[in-house]
């Protein structure tokens, strides 16, 4: 069968970062059938609504999925199950990606543009496992409501053996395949949720993590190692809040955000879907400045991850690396380069 890769371009600056990351895959890995749609704000003023079903239809049947960014002031008055990010949480739930890996890597030739020293980041290559689908981001009860004359506002970070069992299985196998090591990180010191997330991770490190070393670490405690000497870690992982809040925090240690790649992952056999970390960047959208290297490095995953292109895979981070050593920048790296500048100097590289 025919390999289809979904652009789901969205808001902001997703369609003019996706544009380029579809040139290079155009001229990468041809035999790929690449197909669009819609997702986010940009559904929503076509349909009403920030994901289709028949999106959702053509994102499970194709082998990957790649999205651009969603969300951005004009949609904030939107009700909440309208917006954007609602869309975005939606197609997630609805592949049923529960991994996101999110990859801190320092390319040499961006030493110098990370807001740490250069011995802390030099050759720096992490990997954060952040569970997607459960946590204090889906869990019920939620809401805001008065109770007694009080207002409140509330959430419920709630885990379930399943769970946490999949996506700890998924950071054992690529510790293998790296240098062996995970740090589960948690608040087991105050909140159950916490203590039932390392529980579960150490049991289903005695199953399944043969050959893989396993450290726990609090999370605040993790927020400070990551600033203080990031290069400690292999393989971070962590439960949605605080996957999404590292990760986060990983991505500026590398030089910019605009370099950050990540890839979500569901059982075998469906289709992940890729995204850089950046956002809508609305405050820039349409100057065709954006850095498009985290499109085009979540190309570079879903090539690795989904459509079992390896080589295609390693060409691409290579030639990403030596436009970077040629001087190519966007103005997030201290360069002038326009996004599609950008992505020619990757593609001169390829």
């Amino acid at each position: 069968m025919k390999q289809t890769l979904l652009l789901l371009p969205g808001d902001g600056i997703g369609p003019e970062v996706v544009a380029q990351a579809r040139r290079i895959a155009e001229a990468l890995v041809p035999d790929v059938q690449i197909e669009e749609g819609l997702v986010g704000g940009a559904s929503f003023d076509a349909h009403g609504t920030p994901l289709t079903d028949e999106t959702l239809d053509r994102a499970r049947k194709a082998s990957a999925v790649l999205l651009g960014a969603v969300g951005g002031p004009r949609w904030t008055a939107t009700a909440r199950d309208k917006r954007p990010e609602a869309g975005l949480l939606a197609l997630r739930k609805g592949l049923d990606v529960f991994a996101n890996l999110r990859p801190a890597f320092c390319f040499p030739a961006l030493v110098d543009a990370s807001s740490l020293k250069k011995d802390r980041v030099e050759g720096l290559d992490l990997m954060i496992v952040r569970e997607l689908t459960g946590g204090v981001y889906f869990g019920q009860p939620r809401g805001i409501d008065e109770e007694g004359g009080l207002r409140r506002g509330y959430d419920t970070a709630i885990y379930t053996h399943p769970e946490v069992e999949r996506v700890a299985r998924i950071a054992f196998d690529i510790a293998r395949g790296r240098n062996g090591r995970v740090t589960s990180v948690e608040k087991s010191n105050v909140m159950e949720s916490g203590l039932f997330w390392r529980q579960e991770v150490t049991l289903a490190h005695a199953e399944l993590g043969a050959g893989v070393e396993l450290a726990h670490m609090y999370a605040d405690a993790c927020a400070m190692e990551l600033v203080r000497a990031p290069k400690q870690f292999d393989v971070i992982l962590a439960d949605n809040l605080f996957g999404d809040i590292l990760s986060d925090a990983a991505a500026m240690l590398t030089g910019s955000i605009g370099m950050l790649p990540s890839a979500s992952l569901g059982a075998p056999g469906t289709p992940g879907l890729y995204e850089p970390v950046h956002g809508s960047a609305p405050d820039i959208a349409g100057q065709g400045i954006a850095n498009p290297c985290a499109a085009i490095l979540s190309l570079e995953m879903a090539l690795r991850w989904s459509l079992g292109k390896e080589k295609a895979a390693d060409t691409l981070l290579a030639a990403v690396g030596k436009a970077l050593d040629r001087g190519a920048r966007t103005r997030d790296l201290g360069g002038d380069l326009s996004t599609r500048a950008m992505a020619d100097a990757v593609l001169n590289a390829l």
